[in-house]
């Protein structure tokens, strides 16, 4: 692989079996999954943010993105929404600096009151007024 680190985690490919991989880009289930079936999306070329990615290698995410909502859906009949998520730069909670995308299912009810998301990454933001005083 063009630019393999040999001290990365997510350039050994060979880690962890594969759920899908194409030219550009694998997914496995997380190792440390938040939810069951939480899959990683990884491009194969070692670059720390998504930012630096190269249009192939966004689009190839995408697409291998909706192959594994499908393919958790076909297992899962319990998942009815996902979260997608990308953590570039430490700030943003970056710890493995090849960048991968979380696609995390989820159920009714697995959180108490699921509103604003993605937005729950700021304590105190995640519940919000759509109408601004």
């Amino acid at each position: 692989v063009p630019g393999a680190n040999d001290n990365c985690l997510f350039c050994d490919t060979d880690r962890e079996p594969l759920v899908i991989e194409d030219e550009l880009c694998y997914a496995v289930i997380d190792s440390y999954p938040v939810a069951e079936l939480h899959t990683l999306i990884i491009p194969k070329r070692h670059v720390a943010s998504y930012f630096d990615l190269y249009r192939p290698e966004i689009d190839a995410m995408h697409q291998a993105l909706t192959q594994m909502k499908l393919w958790i859906e076909q297992r899962d009949c319990t998942v009815t929404g996902f979260n997608i998520g990308v953590n570039a730069g430490k700030d943003a909670g970056q710890s493995i600096f090849h960048v991968h995308m979380h696609l995390i299912p989820r159920r009714k009810g697995d959180i108490e009151n699921p509103q604003g998301g993605v937005r729950g990454v700021i304590p105190g933001k995640r519940i919000y007024s759509k109408n601004k005083s």
